[in-house]
């Protein structure tokens, strides 16, 4: 895709999108702009009453679900229907796919979804996200900025609002039902003030994890009880691993030449390796790109059950990263993202 596809106002480059921006063509090494000494935990509360968790979930009805992440919301037509036909067989093991619609069911189909959230100026998101095995069978994880942008944590407008995941979601409905979020975490790098870092900045310095606690479903059940969940490790990365990603890509509301419109789950599929401007982010050939931020990449997943473990969430492409064409890189989960995880999958849902 040109630049000047993978250019967009502030509101899509920071959230419900990938981190694209020709303003962060000349990256900055790792840490340079993200202040040092300790980091902690940030945390936020969503939904915590019925009330408010009956008002998200009316509040993403299938049209509002379609358009999320429309510039133009009130002129964009609404998306048809992503009709691929499914294929029961089982994808061939190490399989290359630069991108395709996922037709080959298993776990993946179910504990992987769009997250839907609203920004501060009233339009809606999207992003993917991932239900994750935890003790509380209520974590999900996705990016930090999916979440919120670089600002005081206690500020309105730094967090999303609405948070909201639908695991399996397809074509405007939700086959598994729909999660409102009880709390939202991120590492406390993004605390920092707006004018001296920015988002880009801080998520490329690997700090772009962020997690979430479901609430229950409509019946009383957790999250994972429906969907079941991905296996996850903090683990260094290594060069060539094999690697599957998944997301929901949405450019096509945006820009009709697009490929994606966030109809249907997209999965990719390569080796894995270091961004050539920024080393600390891993990315596979991939076409994906706004939408699909938060999408699990994969190691060690078996194609016939659709299971794995997610080693990192996307964050960003080869025009901030570096690399060829087409390659979707990772935030690889360590020390800071087990730091959120431990936080997670400790809260009552």
């Amino acid at each position: 895709m040109s630049a000047t596809h993978r250019t967009f106002p502030r509101r899509l480059a920071t959230a419900g999108a990938l981190l694209l921006s020709a303003t962060t063509a000349a990256v900055l090494p790792p840490g340079t702009a993200v202040a040092a000494g300790p980091e902690s935990v940030t945390t936020h509360s969503g939904a915590t009453t019925e009330q408010e968790r009956s008002r998200v979930d009316a509040y993403w009805t299938p049209e509002r679900m379609k358009l999320a992440g429309a510039l133009i919301p009130e002129i964009t037509p609404v998306p048809e229907d992503d009709t691929t036909p499914d294929d029961p067989r089982p994808l061939p093991a190490d399989t290359p796919d630069p991108g395709a619609v996922w037709t080959h069911g298993g776990a993946v189909n179910r504990s992987v979804g769009r997250l839907f959230f609203t920004f501060s100026d009233g339009y809606d998101g999207s992003c993917t996200a991932t239900v994750v095995d935890s003790a509380n069978r209520s974590t999900v994880i996705t990016a930090a900025h999916c979440l919120r942008g670089v600002g005081a944590p206690t500020a309105d407008d730094t967090w999303r609002h609405n948070l909201y995941f639908v695991p399996g979601y397809r074509n405007g409905t939700k086959p598994l039902g729909g999660f409102s979020i009880k709390s939202a975490a991120t590492s406390s790098r993004w605390d920092a003030e707006p004018g001296g870092t920015t988002s880009e900045e801080v998520a490329i310095a690997g700090y772009d994890t962020g997690v979430l606690v479901a609430n229950r479903s409509a019946e009383g059940r957790r999250v994972a009880d429906v969907t079941g969940s991905q296996r996850i490790a903090f683990t260094k990365p290594a060069e060539a691993e094999f690697i599957h990603t998944f997301g929901y890509p949405k450019d096509r509301l945006n820009n009709p030449d697009a490929k994606y419109a966030g109809s249907r789950m997209i999965h990719c599929a390569g080796p894995a390796r270091p961004g050539s401007k920024v080393p600390l982010l891993w990315g596979e050939p991939c076409d994906m790109s706004h939408g699909a931020s938060g999408g699990p990449h994969l190691a060690r997943f078996d194609t016939r059950t659709g299971i794995g473990t997610v080693v990192g969430v996307t964050t960003t492409s080869e025009e901030v990263a570096g690399g060829p064409a087409n390659t979707l890189y990772a935030t690889r989960l360590g020390d800071s993202a087990r730091r959120l995880y431990n936080w997670a999958q400790t809260r009552l849902a």
